[in-house]
């Protein structure tokens, strides 16, 4: 399926770009400053007057240039349309690195028809780096195409990660990074999934895994790395949906010796 034009006339990337990089310049604008925090829910799961900003910014130019389009967004309650399609927003994947000033946060955008992913991206406004794919047409970081690790074992694998804001499961994720260390080169935990699914399609890290996701950040991540040559599929194998909660991201052979590790 083709991507739809906006209202404008304009394709559904060129849209989405825009929004992903004016977000960006809002983003990068607050970085240095104060942020207001306010906490969702428990003590880890916190958002900031920037997310706010970014998300509002992102939704007026969506809603703009696609009015029957359903969204989807972190922030804020999903707002139905009256399409089959629907844009899937995280104003700032890895809100906790911005409001301390770890520079490593971006904007995740996806579009999908129904529950196919279409259109995916994710927006490092720090680096100015932005991972794209649609359907079919293969994936990019900046205009350069890119393609998951070609390592052929977890041995040689730099696992990234990510614990979410639940205990038990953050503890769970633990588990299995402790399980891991013995046999792999090194872990990493990301502090962004949407990043850390870019950073598995373009082969920064051999294999990423998070045990706790949602829709947006995860949505843009699987379009990236099946474009990218890649395997995504849930903790334990099963195909992966924008609505899953655990993923693993990497090259086939990994995911293979992944999998036999998994069942022993």
């Amino acid at each position: 399926m083709g991507l739809p034009l906006a209202k404008s006339g304009r394709g559904a990337f060129e849209v989405a770009n825009q929004a992903a990089r004016e977000a960006g310049n809002i983003i990068m604008a607050h970085f240095p400053g104060e942020k207001r925090v306010t906490y969702k829910e428990g003590r880890s799961n916190i958002v900031t007057d920037v997310d706010l900003l970014a998300e509002e910014k992102i939704t007026a130019l969506l809603q703009e240039e696609y009015p029957g389009f359903g969204i989807i967004t972190e922030e804020s309650a999903d707002i139905a349309g009256d399409s089959s399609f629907t844009w899937i927003i995280d104003p700032i994947d890895g809100t906790r690195n911005y409001a301390y000033g770890i520079p490593h946060f971006c904007v995740a955008l996806a579009l999908a028809h129904r529950e196919e992913i279409l259109l995916g991206i994710a927006y490092d406004p720090v680096r100015d780096e932005l991972f794209r794919a649609e359907k079919g047409l293969g994936a990019f970081l900046n205009d350069s195409p890119i393609a998951v690790s070609n390592k052929t074992s977890l041995q040689a694998a730099l696992v990234g990660f990510d614990m979410g804001y639940d205990a038990e499961i953050g503890q769970e994720i633990l588990g299995v990074a402790s399980a891991l260390w013995p046999v792999v080169v090194s872990v990493r935990v990301m502090g962004s999934a949407a990043l850390g699914l870019a950073y598995a399609a373009c082969g920064r890290l051999d294999l990423y895994l998070h045990l706790a996701l949602y829709p947006w950040d995860l949505a843009g991540g699987i379009l990236l790395v099946r474009e990218a040559g890649g395997v995504i599929t849930e903790l334990d194998g099963q195909p992966v949906s924008i609505r899953s909660k655990s993923v693993i991201a990497t090259n086939s052979r990994i995911h293979e010796d992944f999998m036999r590790r998994v069942r022993r």
